[in-house]
């Protein structure tokens, strides 16, 4: 027997992408349907870090739950800046925007997936929301009358539920943008991560600044240090899955190896403990822009490749496309319109305006990497140049400021100290 449902709009996920879809769906009162194939909690290979565009969509969502998040240090634990180490070891640290409110203690932070995905997934419960966790998608279609319908098994029941928005949350890899779209491989838009936990890792920031080392035996990839509560540190490597192909590069040899040998970083992890087994995860990266919706459907988070190709921040992303998701059904329930030209003007074309000029200087940054001179050039006259270290440090919260990056002239003008 198959049970029928009807709704407004289904979710695929229930990751941040789909959480944060469901939180503004919820806000203007629109019945939904969320499908996880998981059960919370449950552990997302991750950096870790949420940046001040996550802390800006919770805080929209409900204020309150900033709040929340900051009075248990044992969980999340505040962060204020970044440190982007350059190859020749020097260091620029980069204070985030102090864009907070009353009651929130840091711009961003730094917590477990298990940890933070749990705690959207318990915020959203609400009148509007039904939600099935641990169910097998079987099948998505789309009926005559162009609802899209999606079949799926949940403890040994099947169900069919009927919508005419379907939103997909559910990753790169997920169903929904295989189904969906005829071509949904980007592959020269893709990286490959490793997460492992360490404790006991010395010079860590007292201000909990998240580090990212450009180190030479890894360009144009990186690795990070994200401090953790509770004295861990989520510590990894990201690099194009291309360059791996071509350099035919083995990443946990290689990570392990510079925590081992590399001059800049081995001292710190001489009383460190691996904690955790190492796991890799494919990063989706914004390095291009792609079609994210068509007829009845519309991407989020990593099913629409928003991964920051520089810092590799994925959370906040996800939770910014779920919002302006949710922004974009409202309007084309309103005027019952679902085609693909009226979705794309309302999601793609608003993502975009809002993302993309971000995603591609973030994708020049990005390709920035394999001059590592250049980097140490930066860097170094940053070191030494307060005003300019001071604007770099704008660069990361002014886009218009961080656009001079992708342009030779900013080059030219520390190389005259003009």
């Amino acid at each position: 027997m198959v049970t029928k449902l009807e709704t407004k709009a289904i979710v695929i996920g229930a990751g941040p992408a789909g959480a944060g879809t469901s939180f503004y769906l919820t806000q203007a009162c629109i019945p939904h349907i969320i499908i996880e194939k998981a059960t919370f909690p449950r552990d997302k290979v991750c950096g870790d870090a949420c940046s001040g565009k996550t802390a800006f969509v919770m805080r929209k969502a409900n204020p309150e739950w900033l709040q929340e998040v900051f009075q248990h240090s044992d969980q999340f634990m505040p962060s204020h800046g970044i440190i982007f180490v350059a190859p020749n070891g020097k260091s620029l640290n980069i204070p985030y925007n102090p864009n907070k409110q009353p009651g929130e203690q840091a711009p961003g932070f730094t917590t477990p997936r298990m940890v933070f995905d749990n705690f959207l997934f318990s915020k959203l419960p609400s009148p509007h929301t039904t939600i099935f966790q641990g169910a097998d998608i079987k099948e998505i279609g789309r009926n005559n009358d162009g609802n899209i319908n999606v079949t799926f098994t949940k403890d040994n029941e099947i169900y069919n539920v009927i919508a005419p928005i379907l939103i997909g949350a559910d990753g790169d890899k997920g169903i929904v943008r295989k189904t969906m779209l005829t071509d949904h491989n980007s592959p020269k838009a893709y990286a490959v991560g490793l997460r492992a936990y360490y404790t006991g890792i010395t010079g860590l920031n007292d201000n909990n600044f998240i580090e990212l080392h450009f180190l030479p035996e890894m360009l144009p990839g990186y690795f990070w240090i994200f401090p953790m509560p509770n004295g861990v540190a989520n510590v990894g490597v990201g690099i194009l899955s291309d360059v791996i192909r071509k350099k035919k590069i083995n990443l946990r040899e290689q990570m392990l190896n510079a925590i081992k040998t590399n001059p800049n970083i081995n001292h710190r992890f001489a009383n460190a403990t691996l904690i955790d087994k190492i796991q890799g995860w494919g990063l989706p990266m914004g390095m291009e822009r792609l079609p994210v919706s068509g007829d009845g459907f519309l991407l989020t988070g990593d099913a629409a490749s928003l991964v920051d190709p520089f810092s590799g921040e994925g959370i906040g992303n996800a939770l910014y496309s779920g919002m302006l998701a949710a922004y974009a059904t409202e309007k084309a329930l309103q005027e019952n319109r679902t085609d693909g030209a009226f979705l794309k003007a309302a999601y793609d074309d608003v993502l975009y305006k809002r993302l993309g000029d971000e995603l591609k200087i973030s994708a020049t940054l990005q390709r920035l990497c394999k001059y590592p001179w250049l980097f140490n050039f930066v860097v170094n006259k940053a070191s030494k140049s307060k005003s300019l270290s001071d604007t770099i440090s704008c660069m990361f919260t002014d886009m218009d400021l961080r656009d001079k990056l992708r342009k030779p002239s900013f080059y030219l003008n520390i190389l005259f100290n003009r």
